[in-house]
């Protein structure tokens, strides 16, 4: 046996971050690799998925999920392989998508594991297009937005593993797609390649007059993952009876910035009164996880046929997670974030 395979590596959280997390913040230790006894499995992982609301579980906040507590292992989406098993319904060689965190290694009695095709060809779209992005984006989009065809549906973060399925799937049901990223190679990608009819950069300093100019007809769904600057411009472009799913708001996650000088909830809450929105938040997980067999056989059957694209950013190492997380939160990635732990 190597070295290195005797070894679990993995970060904890060692204090709660002020604003972006720092190294100081998550520490990586070395462990031993646990054994497992009757019951349970031994999970290697293969990747791990970075999420923006990660950072909201560092903080000692009550939220919809329970923090983590100092010296956790950070939590995180994950496509493992079983190395050893002693549990009757897995065998050494199963892909699994897991929930074991920032580590090598961990220990599993099987609850909550799903197996996945040996022969998948991306097995890490499990955590991305097929996993919790892809359903979040599909899942808000067409229960709570609800788009008609010839409508006008905005998303932000439109090059994003969340966004980028919205937009497409809009699309697919007809509607007309603005969306709204961050730089010029991005906005490309997003007409170029996931056919957005239109994609607005928020970094232009006639963003909201560009934004105004693509919604001719005004908007009638806003995917709302940022929050900040980008949902000023939106807010008085909203037709009457307009949808707002809320899934995230990462411009906020790092506590005070720019964007909370002003207070912008007696305006908020007299549009949604005189346009009568529908703003409603939505946690994937506990709102909507018994619609995920009929998200994975509709959105499986678009990918074979091509009708969906789905970009990755791959980060090669567990060591370069907290690194690339931090970006990740700044929007330095370009698809869905993946740290690849092993082969």
């Amino acid at each position: 046996m190597s070295q290195s395979s005797q070894i679990n590596r993995r970060f904890v959280l060692a204090q709660r971050p002020k604003g972006m997390p720092t190294d100081q913040d998550i520490r990586l230790e070395e462990v031993p690799v646990p054994q497992p006894a009757a019951g349970q499995v031994l999970l290697r992982t293969l990747y791990l998925s970075l999420d923006p609301y990660m950072r909201g579980r560092m903080d000692d906040a009550e939220s919809y999920t329970p923090g983590l507590a100092i010296g956790d292992v950070i939590g995180a989406g994950t496509v493992c392989r079983v190395e050893k098993s002693e549990h009757a319904d897995y065998k050494a060689g199963d892909l699994v998508l897991a929930y074991t965190g920032w580590q090598d290694y961990d220990l599993s009695n099987g609850e909550g594991l799903q197996k996945l095709d040996a022969n998948m060809q991306h097995p890490s779209y499990a955590l991305g297009l097929l996993g919790m992005p892809g359903f979040t984006g599909y899942m808000g989009l067409t229960d709570i937005g609800n788009p008609q065809p010839g409508e006008t549906v905005v998303v932000a973060a439109a090059s994003g593993a969340v966004g980028s399925v919205v937009g497409q799937v809009a699309k697919l049901l007809g509607a007309k797609v603005v969306g709204i990223a961050g730089g010029a190679e991005k906005c490309r990608y997003v007409t170029e390649t996931l056919k957005f009819d239109a994609c607005i950069d928020h970094k232009a300093p006639d963003f909201a007059e560009q934004l105004k100019a693509a919604c001719g007809n005004g908007i009638d769904v806003y995917f709302e993952n940022v929050g900040g600057a980008v949902f000023d411009a939106v807010l008085p472009l909203l037709n009457t009876k307009a949808r707002v799913p809320v899934c995230g708001v990462i411009s906020q996650y790092n506590g005070m910035n720019s964007s909370f000088e002003h207070d912008r909830l007696p305006l908020l809450m007299g549009t949604i009164l005189k346009k009568r929105l529908r703003v409603q938040g939505f946690i994937i997980s506990q709102d909507y996880s018994d619609s995920y067999p009929a998200f994975f056989k509709q959105m499986s059957q678009w990918l074979a046929e091509g009708k969906i694209q789905f970009r990755e950013d791959i980060v090669d190492g567990l060591e370069k997670s907290v690194e690339a997380f931090r970006g990740l939160l700044v929007g330095k990635n370009f698809g869905k974030l993946i740290v690849k732990v092993a082969d």
